[in-house]
């Protein structure tokens, strides 16, 4: 099983989950961070860091946004290699028109 990132992270990039992922498997772009479902290791650290509260365990996704677990292992595929599109460290929030903070 793998973590998903939900709608509510689009436009609104937090990254304080990134910081304690053990195995470093956020990609992003520029409107959001994506959990690669290969590397994630279920351990749901990010969970309790995100401040829009947009990530759940796949089997808990609300049904609403049930598409976002194949978006992110998409997305996660194409920008797996590239960079600066894998994220480890903190950065500065983004928070675009669309961001609806929790």
């Amino acid at each position: 099983m793998t973590h998903v990132v939900c709608q509510p992270c689009y436009d609104c990039k937090y990254t304080d989950c990134v910081v304690v992922c053990p195995v470093e498997c956020f990609w992003q772009d520029d409107m959001m961070l994506y959990i690669d479902p290969i590397d994630c290791i279920d351990c749901e650290a990010c969970v309790p860091e995100c401040p829009v509260e947009a990530i759940f365990a796949e089997a808990n996704v609300p049904a609403e946004w049930q598409s976002w677990t194949a978006v992110n292992a998409q997305k996660a595929g194409e920008l797996k290699g590239q960079d600066p599109a894998h994220c480890t460290e903190k950065q500065d929030a983004k928070e675009g028109p669309q961001c609806k903070k929790a």
